[in-house]
């Protein structure tokens, strides 16, 4: 489910950034495109990074 979440937010972003800025070049959509999805794939990994050093500090472990 949070994979489709996180899709369907992509997509979101990506269409606005067509939309926002109709005169950028192709190549400039597919960077835009690109940057997004490489965020997309680090968010989750400094989430779980972050929920993993909040659990350890936990004093009930």
């Amino acid at each position: 489910m949070y994979k489709k979440i996180n899709w369907i937010i992509w997509l979101a972003f990506v269409i606005l950034w067509n939309y926002g800025f109709p005169q950028a070049t192709p190549f400039q959509d597919v960077i835009v495109a690109v940057f997004l999805s490489i965020l997309f794939i680090i968010i989750p990994i400094v989430q779980s990074r972050y929920l993993k050093k909040s659990r350890s500090r936990s004093k009930f472990n």
